[in-house]
Formats: structure tokens, sequence, C-alpha cells
């Protein structure tokens, strides 16, 4: 089944049968994965429009329903998402408010014959938002909704999931009628493949094969159970579930009817196999996109299975925010090697969380090791200006048992900070041993430092251009507290001991060195 070129936009047909079956399928967390061009997004446009016409019926005699279509960024929310959405529901359709957030009412009203309700009526609510700043997270995890949409699902963290799971099916327009409620609510989410380290992964392949795959498998199956046993799942009816599409070469490739011919045969041309292998074949995996920040990077010299030095302290590095993040390791006393052990990132961990994860870990993986110093972001030294009372993250972080300090340079230079890790990564020590090596363990790190931590691409044309800064995501807080560790470490100051970008004295404060409390 296609979408049919010969017919008007507002009428659907699915792509194929991976598209039908998953807007049919009623399960509360539902996904589709796919190539480019396979009508994913399409697909989840009409599973909203579909899915707004089994609603209950208030006492006016509508089926209303209210939806969040969700993605990373606003650019990328106006130049993809919503020009999807308007393919099929145009602006003049309705009432469309194209700001704080953009808003899509489209309202058809209920037929009667006197008392006797003949035909519903709808009114469909659909909200955009984007993930940009803090305030937009709030935002989203604030709302009462029907169900949700995350378009581009691997470039959303997970702790939007698991706010969206308890906003979906709150929405009711009767309050005293709670027969008015959400029926079948959900998260729905589309994505072109993500890594194999990403929780789309885990989840929809059930891997267990990690600690964090497993506590997610293991709490999503148990809820699952419990349900099921309560008699709120439908026979056969799972809590999540995911569909693959087949790849875009693949005999059974779906929407290629919509698409040129040898659309996938030209869109290959140029790309490296691995490009391929993900946005035409529809497997997972990393592609690099942009510019790597440390090229000096080599996983196969840097990465290296070290232990612990018994009897030295251990060094961490922190990095707050959204997806706080603590890198683990010491420096090498007698070569001057940097060896990083592991790493914790947490996406949408509280403070008080990221202290005792880190308690926790280090009680766990580095027994008999005292913990030395502990450096973070000198943002971590800043006070709420409109709050007299409020505490720094690093008075906070005290109070949970954990001695902080900020990063040596206050004014907190991003070129001083990849210098930090540059010139380990380039200096060889002892026997030709590269100055920083990292564990295997240290998956997110390591596919940063490979590339996943690095430079956009500037939209100019005919011209290769890249963001003077790196890209904030998920790569970029654990490199930012690999960065805040060396710094702490003793790498700021070779740096100026180099001579590297001459400072002024009045930038920096004193600070004070304390040994970490755990």
């Amino acid at each position: 089944m296609t979408e049919r070129s010969d017919t008007k936009k507002t009428e659907y047909w699915p792509s194929g049968p991976v598209s039908l079956e998953f807007i049919k399928d009623d399960s509360f967390i539902v996904g589709i994965k796919g190539p480019v061009g396979s009508g994913k997004s399409v697909a989840c446009v009409n599973k909203i429009m579909r899915n707004s016409r089994v609603q209950p019926v208030a006492s006016d005699g509508v089926m209303h329903s209210r939806y969040a279509i969700i993605r990373n960024t606003m650019p990328e929310l106006k130049s993809t998402t919503m020009k999807t959405w308007h393919q099929w529901v145009p602006k003049n359709v309705g009432h469309w408010v194209g700001q704080g957030p953009p808003t899509h009412t489209i309202t058809q009203k209920a037929v009667w014959d006197g008392d006797r309700l003949v035909t519903p009526g709808l009114n469909i609510e659909v909200m955009f938002v984007a993930l940009d700043t803090e305030d937009d997270v709030k935002k989203v995890l604030s709302m009462e909704l029907t169900s949700a949409w995350i378009n581009e699902a691997r470039e959303v963290p997970k702790a939007i999931l698991d706010g969206l799971t308890g906003r979906v099916g709150r929405f009711n327009p009767d309050i005293d009628n709670p027969a008015t409620f959400a029926a079948h609510p959900q998260v729905m989410m589309d994505t072109n493949p993500p890594d194999a380290d990403h929780w789309w992964y885990y989840l929809a392949e059930r891997d267990q094969s990690t600690p964090f795959g497993r506590q997610m498998l293991q709490s999503m199956m148990e809820a699952e159970q419990e349900l099921q046993d309560a008699g709120l799942l439908d026979p056969g009816q799972s809590l999540y579930s995911f569909h693959d599409q087949p790849g875009g070469t693949s005999n059974l490739a779906e929407n290629i009817d919509n698409l040129l011919p040898g659309y996938y045969t030209r869109i290959k041309a140029g790309k490296s196999q691995q490009w391929v292998s993900v946005y035409v074949d529809g497997n997972y995996g990393f592609v690099q996109d942009g510019r790597p920040v440390f090229p000096e990077y080599n996983d196969q010299i840097h990465c290296q299975e070290v232990k612990p030095i018994p009897g030295l302290k251990l060094c961490i590095g922190l990095d707050f925010g959204w997806s706080p993040a603590a890198i683990f390791g010491q420096r090498d006393p007698s070569t001057g090697q940097w060896r990083i052990y592991s790493e914790i990132c947490g996406e949408g961990m509280n403070l008080k969380t990221f202290a005792d994860a880190i308690k926790a870990h280090v009680s766990e993986e580095y027994r008999g090791l005292t913990v030395g110093k502990i450096t973070g972001d000198p943002y971590g030294d800043r006070r709420d200006p409109n709050d007299a009372k409020s505490r720094t993250t690093f008075q906070m972080l005290k109070a949970y048992k954990i001695n902080a300090v900020s990063s040596p340079d206050k004014s907190n230079g991003i070129l001083r900070r990849l210098e930090a890790v540059r010139q380990p990564l380039i200096r060889l020590v002892g026997n030709g041993e590269p100055g920083l090596v990292i564990h295997p363990q240290c998956r997110i790190l390591r596919k940063g430092m490979a590339g996943g931590y690095r430079y956009e691409r500037k939209r100019i044309s005919g011209e290769e251009a890249y963001k003077d800064d790196p890209k904030k995501d998920h790569f970029s807080d654990p490199a930012d507290a690999l960065q805040y560790l060396l710094m702490g470490g003793g790498e700021f100051e070779r740096i100026l001991d180099m001579g590297a970008e001459p400072i002024q004295a009045d930038r920096f404060e004193p600070y004070t060195v304390m040994d970490g409390v755990m």
C-alpha cells in the first residue's frame, strides 16, 4: 500500500505493511525505525489523525484530543517536522498559530438530530515543541496530553521519553467524567537507525547485555506483566513495541512508489560504507557527521584495557546540566600518562541522583582507592541571581558528601579545555605509549572522541565551514567532563607553562584543592 499520487494529500495509504502495523499498533510506547525516505514521519502524522478518531465522545458530542510533537531543536522542527505535518494538514485547515509554542487546532462540528448524536465532532489540538533549552524541556514535562510523537527519536534523550510516559493519557475535556480520558494513550516515535549504544536499541532489541539495558528492560517487562495481570492490556497487547522497516534497496522496501526511480542508488554515491549501512540499509550504526573535535584520537591506539593503580588517588571530572556526566581516571606519576577507566552519563538526572550514582560507582568499581580531586564546570560556582538564599552546585554536592571544586580556568575557555585533552593525546610517554588512554568500557566517551563530539557544519552554500563551538549533545557531556578532569589534574598548568593564550590575572580567583569525601 502506498500514498497515492493521484489523490489529494488528505487521502493516505500506508507506504507498506510495516507502516500499516505501526499505525494500527495501540501499544503505550510504539516506535518505527527505517532508512531515509521510507515514509516514517508521514505514518506518524496519519497515526495522530487516526488516533483522534477513536477517542471517547465528550458531553458536547465532540472527540477531544491533544498532542505534542517533539523534535530536538527548533530549526529542525520548523524545517522538517512542521513541513511534513503541513503537507497533510495544511495551515488553512482549522486554526494555525505559529508562535509559543506553534499550535494547530482542527475542529469538526458534531451532527445532532434533536438530542440524538448522529456524527461525533472533532477537536484536535497539536502543539510543536523543541528541546533547545531547559525551559522547553520543562514545558514538555508539564503538559497534559492524549498522546505524543517524538520525531527523530535518536536525537532525543531517554529522559524525555520517560517524562512523556507520565504526561500522555492525562488530557480530559470533561473533568468530572473519567470516561472521557484518552483512549489508547501513546508515546509514538520514529527515527533513522541510531547507534547500538542508544536507548532505542536496548528497548527495541530487548538487549540486556549491559547494566543500562538490563535495568530498562526489567522495569518495562515487570510493568507489562503487572498490567496484563490486572487486565489493563488487551489480549496480546504489549506495553511497548518497535517496528523495523526493510532497507531501501530491499525488495520489500517501503514508500518506493513515492520516490524518484533510483533514489537509493543516487544517495549512495560518494558515501561511506557505514553511511550507506545506516541511512540506506536501515542498520544500527554510528555515522560521523561534521568535523571531529579531536582528530588526533585513534581508537586503536588510545583505547586500552588499563587497570587502576593501587595506592594512587582517583580523579573525577564532572559536567553538570540536564545530562550530567562523570569521568573517572588517574595520572600515572611514573610516566605522566592519563588513564581513563569509566564513565557515568546520566540523562535527566537531578543533582542528588547524580551524586548518589557517583558514590555507588566508586564503591562498586574502585574499592580500596581513595578519591582525590574532583573537578567540575566553573558554572557550578554560580548562584541564582534572583534568589539570595540559593546554593551553588558545588555547595549542594558537598551536602551530598562530594567535595568538588571548579576547574582552575575560571574563564572556562573552550580552547584551553580542548588543549588540555589534545596535548596528552599527541604526547608520548614511557616506552612510546600515548599520554592518554581510555578503557573500552567508556563507550560514549570513545564514540565522542572518535567523531561524535564534533563541530557542526554551517549552512553556507558551496563552502566547507563549521561552527566555532562543539555541538552540545550526549557526546559533549562526557567530553566536557574529561576536559575538567584533566584541567584539574595539572594540564591547565602545563598549558600555561607552554605560553598558550596569554591570560589576565584578574580573570582568576584563588581556589582550594579538597579531596573528595565519600
